[in-house]
């Protein structure tokens, strides 16, 4: 008799297979129509192909943006007997992408299971681990310290723990990138096609939806709030990486020591990125509970919300960490902050962060490919 591990991994197999295959019979259909040739990069890299194979599947999936356009202009999508939803099937087999690729990939199955209870009860329970531990050194309670967070927990600590949660991270998301790469063989990368990629990705371009004029969200009607929600998320994570890399270069490299003004330049780009992830995570939260039903994958919408509510509580704690770090607060926020960042880092690799790494890849496909001859000739790029 086979066992439940072996019988659970082929039930998978079945689901991913299932999923692939219903992408090929949409693209199948959308080759011979080829209405929405020009929406995005998915329809231009779909018309180079006449058969697709589980790695183009994977690759067509994760160009898609999921703003809803092609859904919206099918003739053929539900309630067609064709039932051609881009979207909803794209989405389905990213999901397998992230679980497929997954290093280790015994926790891939965490795509399947990471959701708002999961990143909530990790986030609080080591918020809960780190209070415990200032309360055993008898530093939860404390005169004002003038914002030294290292009188509260050792530099060289937190230096370790959170170094390691972003090593790992950055491992994990690396291996799944470069497994997925080595198996879409996209041949050698050149300048213009980096800068390219480049500047797609962070330009958010695929998210002008199929006429420039933004996603569809609740209907037909095209509104730009995802794109600029994206934009405020990204770049507030990005201001808030800067502002971590500033000062780890005046600790290590100048020597000077935190705690830093309100002007300086670690705590300005940390303000302003904080500021960011309140505004673009909340608006894509308030889009992801309103949108139209058939858009993406109902299944994975307990990790984008998980993800999102986990960068927004990230930005939370640390704008008030900010605003009370000179009084006896300090260390109980400084926890609960320190805590919900560290819950962040450890599920990165198996949540909706995920998307961002194969979208690039995927992008810097389509940058190489199209700029080879389309040989079949079924479409123009």
């Amino acid at each position: 008799m086979q066992s439940l591990d072996a019988l659970a991994r082929e039930a998978v197999a079945l689901a991913n297979g299932a999923a692939v295959a219903e992408v090929a019979r949409q693209m199948q259909i959308c080759n011979a129509c080829r209405y929405c040739e020009t929406f995005c990069a998915v329809f231009p890299a779909m018309t180079r192909r006449l058969e697709f194979g589980a790695a183009d599947v994977h690759y067509l999936a994760n160009l898609c943006h999921n703003c809803g356009a092609c859904l919206h202009a099918c003739q053929y999508a539900p309630p067609h007997e064709f039932a051609v939803n881009v979207p909803r099937a794209m989405a389905q087999v990213r999901r397998e992408t992230y679980a497929d690729y997954a290093w280790p990939h015994a926790l891939g199955a965490l795509y399947r299971r990471n959701g708002l209870v999961l990143a909530l009860a990790t986030a609080g329970g080591l918020a809960l681990f780190l209070v415990l531990l200032l309360a055993a050194r008898g530093t939860l309670s404390h005169a004002p310290l003038a914002g030294d967070f290292y009188a509260v927990f050792p530099h060289a600590m937190l230096g370790w723990m959170f170094g390691a949660a972003f090593l790992f991270a950055a491992i994990a998301l690396g291996i799944g990138a470069a497994r997925f790469w080595r198996g879409q063989a996209p041949g050698a990368v050149s300048g213009p096609a980096a800068a390219e990629a480049a500047r797609n990705a962070l330009a958010l371009t695929y998210l002008e939806g199929g006429h420039g004029d933004g996603c569809n969200e609740q209907h037909d009607a095209f509104t730009r709030a995802r794109r600029r929600f994206h934009h405020f998320t990204f770049y507030g994570f990005l201001l808030c990486f800067a502002a971590t890399c500033v000062a780890t270069l005046y600790h290590y490299a100048l020597g000077w020591h935190a705690p830093y003004p309100l002007a300086s330049v670690p705590v300005l780009l940390g303000t302003l990125g904080g500021i960011g992830l309140l505004v673009g995570p909340a608006g894509l939260l308030w889009l992801n509970l309103r949108r139209h039903p058939l858009h993406g994958d109902p299944q994975q919408r307990p990790m984008d919300r998980a993800f999102t509510v986990l960068l927004f509580a990230t930005s939370l704690t640390g704008l008030a960490l900010l605003a009370l770090r000179a009084t006896g607060a300090m260390g109980l926020l400084l926890a609960v902050h320190l805590g919900t960042v560290l819950a962040l880092f450890l599920t990165l690799p198996y949540g909706k962060f995920a998307h961002a790494v194969y979208r690039v890849a995927a992008l810097l496909k389509f940058s190489i490919e199209r700029r080879r001859p389309n040989r079949l000739q079924l479409g123009s790029d």
